[in-house]
């Protein structure tokens, strides 16, 4: 979902701690970046070469400062949609989510999917769209679809992990989040939720 998915109080996308606002600002503003310095790849697919060194770094990041400074580029790597027309239909669509046009950024990333269908972010964004909308179960099919294209999206997998969560699945929610760890153990979010979920599980199974 947005951001390391958004969260409604905090997406990959109602998926992280800050506020949805101050996600979508981090979040165009790694966008702006990308359109100055111009497309990273020729085609939207998440393929990029790097992301690999990448995620072996933040799995072995030394703390959460260096973790959050990996991070900030797999997110820039991810957002690039390789073309300036895909990337100005995610900017449109980021802007539409921080005025809480859900509707209109629905519209802005089914637009961008269809486009784009290879593209990740494009479906993780609708998806936390779709969480903040609470349509839960289009979000969850979005998450599929991103997480088919790129299986180590932490972001989706925290924003399934608050789904399992909304429906009372804490076991569920709690593989989700240990997968995030998995990924990105300095995900604060998900260690918070990990810490909370083994406390709640094993208060009921005494």
């Amino acid at each position: 979902m947005i951001h390391v998915v958004v969260t409604r109080a905090g997406v990959g996308d109602r998926r992280e701690t800050a506020p949805v606002g101050g996600l979508v600002r981090v979040l165009a503003g790694m966008l702006l970046v990308v359109l100055l310095a111009g497309p990273m790849s020729s085609i939207a697919d998440q393929r990029d070469p790097r992301l690999g060194e990448l995620f072996v770094a933040l799995a072995g990041a030394p703390d959460a400062a260096a973790a959050l400074a990996i991070e900030a580029t797999i997110w820039q790597i991810w957002l690039d949609g390789g073309d300036s027309t895909l990337n100005e239909l995610m900017v449109q669509g980021i802007e539409a989510v921080s005025a809480n046009r859900l509707r209109d950024a629905v519209g802005r990333f089914t637009d961008l999917i269809l486009a784009a269908p290879a593209f990740a972010e494009a479906w993780n964004k609708r998806a936390t769209v779709y969480y903040l909308m609470d349509r839960h179960e289009d979000s969850v099919r979005d998450i599929e679809r991103t997480l088919a294209l790129e299986p180590r999206h932490f972001g989706a997998i925290s924003g399934m992990g608050l789904i399992f969560l909304e429906r009372g699945d804490e076991e569920g929610a709690l593989h989700a989040f240990e997968k995030v760890l998995e990924i990105h153990p300095h995900a604060r979010g998900a260690r918070f939720q990990v810490e909370r979920l083994r406390e709640q599980l094993q208060g009921k199974r005494i």
